[in-house]
């Protein structure tokens, strides 16, 4: 065991004027299972990249281990796996390789085939494999889960379970809570550390979060209360003092020495109290800086005439004579949100576009009315570029609305200067979200909307689907999205 100590770290990108850090500090155990969670922007990969020395900082980060990063870089994609492992890992031993991947449920045979035919999902466990092999080495590990379906994943976080030493950055809630044992969380004005999953943060997030909303409010409350009393003493000593001076000019025997001393302790009372109110705005000021937006969103779904909105008969997908699936068979109703699953090259995404109308090579009958409108969120984002105004007017949206959306789901007003191809993954999968949002459609198609996108973002989209109840077909790997949101799975 040994500590990785980060002292006023402050960092902020050339000739940018958002600073990412400023002045944090904290201690990091190298036994810790760290998950690594905060909204898209913050700075998280950032983080780990000064971790590794790519940036110059201000503050100090020490430590007396190795840092390495995942996703690894391969360059030699036509090498046997065995030398991309050895490369990455030279001292390991044979034995020592072959338990790791049957650990991750990873035949031999992979060993022995070029890298680059291997899946996604293959090499990303492979690859982790290798790297915790490294001895003296602390890993950072950057969103594995995106290329793996749900039983992968499943797979790689009863692995990592076991292991010890990394900080882990994912968006899957279910994947987080069944191998990490704390949460580093960039919020909105810290970072903050937690023993526990991410379910028992998100609690006490969520208690706290209640918590300086009820004392904002009661404080909101005290700060009017006193205000007017303030206002009423403050009057009636000026009442009071003036009547002393009135009484000098009348001639009258009045006492103005009591006068004096009774408007003297008006004025002590009303600066108590103006002293008091100003407690309570320092304290006030102090709260809600890191209550997340979590505004609600809206979409304007249309109703469908028919019930029947979609239905697949016998349904065979092929590209170059190599069948993808066969014999698909499904009904999709109005108000259905269902959930395409199956292992990654079963067929998912390519049975969204087929009935989104691309041209997909099939046998088998697809049934859809010819009026039928439909939103389609695209697994890839590599063709979105130029501003977002650029971006709207292209797609034929209301950009005040779109923008609105994008505000919601975190954008700074900073953001909206920026152009599309500098936005990070997450903010590029939520410029797709909002222009589907924007789109008044009776079927709306998504293909793994949620790929970068953090885990508020995605409460908040469950929140949406669940309230408005629209016609949804979606493939997605996150279960507890797919729990929460799926009224039925259809599975290839």
């Amino acid at each position: 065991m040994s500590l990785i100590n980060i002292t006023n770290l402050a960092f902020a990108y050339e000739g940018c004027y958002d600073t990412i850090f400023e002045n944090v500090s904290f201690q990091i155990d190298t036994d810790w299972k760290l998950g690594f969670t905060g909204r898209n922007g913050r700075g998280k990969t950032t983080f780990l990249n000064l971790l590794l020395g790519k940036y110059e900082y201000k503050g100090n980060i020490s430590a007396s281990i190795t840092f390495e990063y995942f996703p690894y870089e391969v360059r030699e994609q036509g090498f046997f796996t065995i030398d991309i492992i050895r490369e990455i890992s030279p001292n390991s031993m044979d034995w020592e390789i072959m338990k790791e991947l049957s650990l991750l449920e990873v035949d031999d045979d992979v060993l022995y085939r070029q890298f680059y035919t291997l899946s996604k999902g293959e090499q990303t466990k492979v690859l982790l494999a290798a790297m915790f092999l490294k001895e003296n080495s602390f890993l950072l590990i950057d969103e594995p889960t995106n290329h793996l379906d749900a039983e992968a994943r499943k797979k790689l976080s009863n692995y990592l379970g076991k292991k010890k030493g990394f900080i882990l950055v994912s968006h899957d809630r279910s994947f987080l809570d069944n191998c990490v044992d704390h949460i580093l969380a960039i919020n909105k004005t810290n970072i903050e550390i937690q023993k526990g999953n991410f379910s028992s943060w998100w609690r006490n997030k969520e208690l706290q979060d209640s918590f300086e909303i009820a004392e904002n409010e009661k404080l909101k409350r005290d700060i009017s209360r006193l205000s007017g009393s303030s206002k009423r003493t403050s009057e009636w000593s000026d009442r009071v003092e003036s009547s002393k001076h009135g009484a000098t000019n009348s001639g009258s025997k009045l006492d103005k020495g009591y006068v004096g001393h009774k408007a003297a302790k008006m004025m002590k009372r009303a600066k108590n109290i103006e002293s008091r109110q100003q407690n309570m705005i320092e304290k006030k000021s102090k709260l809600l800086k890191n209550i997340e937006s979590n505004e609600r969103l809206e979409i304007l779904p249309l109703t469908f005439h028919d019930n029947k909105i979609v239905e697949l008969t016998d349904v065979s997908i092929y590209y170059d004579d190599k069948i993808v699936c066969e014999d698909v068979n499904f009904t999709m109703e109005r108000g259905e949100r269902i959930a395409i699953q199956g292992k990654n090259g079963s067929g998912k995404s390519s049975i969204l576009k087929l009935i989104y109308g691309h041209d997909i090579p099939h046998n088998g009958i697809v049934r859809k009315n010819s009026q039928l409108i439909i939103s389609y969120v695209s697994q890839d984002t590599s063709d979105l570029y130029g501003s977002l105004s650029e971006y709207a007017d292209k797609q034929c949206i209301d950009e005040s609305v779109f923008k609105s959306i994008l505000r919601k789901l975190d954008f700074s007003r900073e953001q909206f200067e920026k152009n599309i191809e500098n936005f990070s993954g997450g903010q590029k999968k939520k410029v797709l979200i909002a222009k589907s949002l924007c789109e008044q459609a009776h079927l709306y198609i998504w293909d793994e909307p949620l790929n970068f996108i953090d885990v508020i973002s995605r409460m908040q989209i469950e929140k949406l689907l669940l309230e408005y109840q629209p016609t949804i077909l979606f493939v997605e790997h996150d279960c507890a999205f797919c729990e929460n949101v799926a009224t039925k799975t259809i599975e290839l």
